[in-house]
């Protein structure tokens, strides 16, 4: 077996998660792979897995050989491909992460019109509000938020977005409206736990002056659903992103403070490892995404206006 062909072979057996998965893809026996990679380890003269019973995890050895073979891998499809004049469809398995909210109001059914559209693509779909490793987890792409950590990705924003600072018309007109971010703190304000940020920290910029707050309150939760529902209660201030909040902004349940203030970036970016040629099938995702959120990408002439 040739060089090529034990990368494509690698690649699968990382996305698939362990030795027993990929043998089902593969239609082979979990020792047949196990053996098959013993022997590329052997000819590599290194360990690129690290496996037990359940599960398998990369080695730095093995993080190098994934991320360079998959580059080789997509340079010789894209050779291919301009060979047969571009007819290389999109096929195989595709591995894309999400946040859980973001990930089932918005990603969820574009995956579903995505899968008619490519039907030789087999789709996974991973929701987490955890940060992924792409290279690591075997991920084609991850839609995430703010800006791209690492220099190895390529990101495409797909949605402008933003974070907003909100609360119900009843709780404002009992409690009064805050007009700078420190009179936050005289506020119950509502405390999302999630992404590992600072708890309860946060973070605003105007102009040149910048402030972080540290807030408190009686309630907060690890799901962004739980905290818009309570702030819709009237129990307190809120931060959330626009795309969860942008129809009780227009029904008039919810009110912007501090609109002045801007929040961290929070745009949404569907990010893939950087390579010179992309499989036809992520090529496929990032154009189908960036063509189904269009609508949601301003232009300078409306920076103010909802657009979720």
């Amino acid at each position: 077996m040739d060089g090529i062909s034990d990368l494509a072979f690698f690649a699968l057996l990382v996305k698939r998660g362990s030795l027993a998965a990929a043998a089902q893809e593969l239609g082979v026996t979990p020792p047949s792979v196990s053996k098959r990679l013993a022997a590329i380890e052997s000819r590599l003269r290194v360990r690129l897995l690290n496996r037990t019973t359940r599960r398998i995890s990369l080695t730095p050895e093995g993080e190098i050989y994934l991320a360079d073979g998959a580059r080789l891998v997509t340079e010789l499809e894209a050779l291919e491909q301009r060979i047969s004049g571009g007819n290389i469809t999109a096929k195989g398995l595709l591995k894309v992460s999400a946040t859980f909210g973001f990930g089932r109001r918005h990603i969820t059914p574009q995956l579903s019109a995505f899968a008619r559209e490519y039907p030789d693509v087999e789709v996974q779909l991973h929701l987490t509000d955890r940060p992924v490793n792409l290279v690591e987890q075997g991920l084609d792409a991850d839609i995430r938020f703010g800006q791209l950590p690492d220099a190895r990705l390529t990101a495409r924003k797909i949605a402008d977005n933003r974070r907003l600072v909100c609360a119900s018309p009843t709780y404002l007109k009992k409690h009064g409206i805050p007009l700078v971010p420190r009179d936050l703190q005289n506020h119950n304000c509502i405390l999302l736990r999630e992404s590992d940020e600072i708890y309860g920290s946060w973070h605003f910029s105007s102009g040149n002056k910048q402030e972080t707050v540290k807030v408190r309150g009686t309630l907060s939760a690890n799901d962004g659903e739980c905290a818009t529902t309570w702030a819709l209660d009237g129990h307190g201030i809120v931060m959330r992103s626009e795309w969860d909040i942008a129809p009780y902004l227009r029904s008039g349940r919810l009110r912007v403070i501090l609109a002045e203030w801007k929040l961290p970036p929070a745009d949404v970016y569907i990010v893939f490892p950087t390579k010179n040629h992309l499989s036809a099938k992520t090529r496929a995702l990032v154009d189908f995404m960036l063509k189904t959120f269009e609508g949601h990408r301003r232009d300078r002439t409306e920076a103010d206006k909802i657009i979720w």
